[in-house]
């Protein structure tokens, strides 16, 4: 199962150190006292399988700090 989940994460990052950082860095921001810290990787990898791919992060980013300027 998490070979599936990593395969989706990797779908956005392709790099696997930047992925291996950031899913560390967002299990100890999710992780929760009595719970196993294997559901909570499994539940930072469901949610960055499923977050927007970061080109279209960064496009967003662009046009908001452009329009920001502009203003």
């Amino acid at each position: 199962m998490r070979t599936e989940l990593t395969s989706m994460a990797l779908a956005h990052e392709s790099n696997r150190y930047l992925l291996t950082r950031l899913i560390a860095k967002a299990t100890r921001r999710l992780h929760r006292p009595n719970t196993r810290v294997q559901d909570t990787m499994n539940d930072a990898f469901k949610r960055f399988g499923c977050s927007k791919p970061r080109e279209d992060r960064r496009a967003a980013e662009a046009a908001s700090s452009s329009e920001r300027r502009a203003a």
